[in-house]
């Protein structure tokens, strides 16, 4: 059984970006384990954060389960804080959960790609550090002395909004529906979102129901809408229903040179 760990900053990410994805693995009989870095305290419009800590660490239970991943591992750390964590704290517990699980494949947002959010770009490069030098022994030594040995992940999927350098589109027409249905579950973020993108849309002048029509008043409806538009426009890249885009990495370029082309 093949094994697949998920790096993310806030419990609706994983769903968000490569639920289908996820969901095709777990299909196909791998173990997944999402990695949820904060509590989500941030994510609302609305102050009783204590109540939403709550409700959004049972969200990620209930969209993991959704997409036929395991139990999520939360972090908890406080919600727009990651940034402010003592230097290489997150990277070293990365590396210890790659050493724990010893993935097969690692899924994270791409380091590479623009982001404005600063837990995305510290969840992101604390990922591209760990599986870049999980596989080296004298990187956090200690792990060693506590029995977990080094780790190569062989693949690496890395999303990105917007990016350039996405170079392999998944189908995830099959799974599509598990996508929708795990996102389902984060309701507080559906109705944050969705309010959000309300607001900056009357702000601009704009009657979103005069693009949308009646989905405007059904925030579940409009978040469907919208990751299957997303999701049809990359699938027709490769001539599929919906798909999911991702920079794909595998091995050293000079060991990708020597492999068959099929492979």
């Amino acid at each position: 059984m093949s094994k697949v760990l998920v790096f993310v900053p806030h419990p609706d990410d994983a769903e968000f970006h490569a639920g289908g994805m996820i969901a095709k693995f777990a299909e196909e009989g791998a173990r997944v384990i999402i990695v949820v870095a904060t509590d989500g305290r941030c994510g609302t419009l609305v102050l009783d954060v204590e109540t939403l800590i709550k409700v959004r660490a049972e969200e990620a239970r209930r969209g993991a389960r959704a997409l036929g991943a395991e139990e999520p591992i939360m972090l908890g750390y406080p919600d727009f804080g990651l940034d402010t964590l003592p230097p290489g704290k997150l990277r070293e517990q990365f590396i210890r959960l790659i050493r724990e699980c010893k993935p097969d494949v690692v899924i994270a947002q791409d380091a590479f790609a623009p982001e404005i959010h600063p837990d995305h770009r510290t969840v992101a490069w604390a990922a591209s550090d760990a599986v870049n030098f999980s596989a080296l022994p004298l990187i956090h030594p200690e792990h060693l002395q506590e029995g977990l040995q080094p780790h190569y992940v062989v693949e690496k999927y890395l999303f990105a909004e917007g990016s350039q350098d996405l170079n392999k589109v998944v189908d995830v027409t099959r799974t599509m529906e598990k996508k929708i249905a795990a996102m389902a579950e984060h309701k507080t973020q559906i109705e944050f979102l969705v309010e959000d993108v309300l607001r900056q849309a009357q702000l601009a002048g704009i009657n979103i129901a005069d693009v949308i029509g009646d989905m405007a008043g059904d925030p579940a409806s409009l978040m469907a809408w919208a990751l299957q538009t997303q999701a049809a426009e990359i699938g027709s890249r490769i001539g599929v229903k919906y798909g999911e885009a991702f920079r794909y990495i595998r091995f050293h370029p000079f060991i990708e040179a020597l492999l068959p082309s099929q492979q």
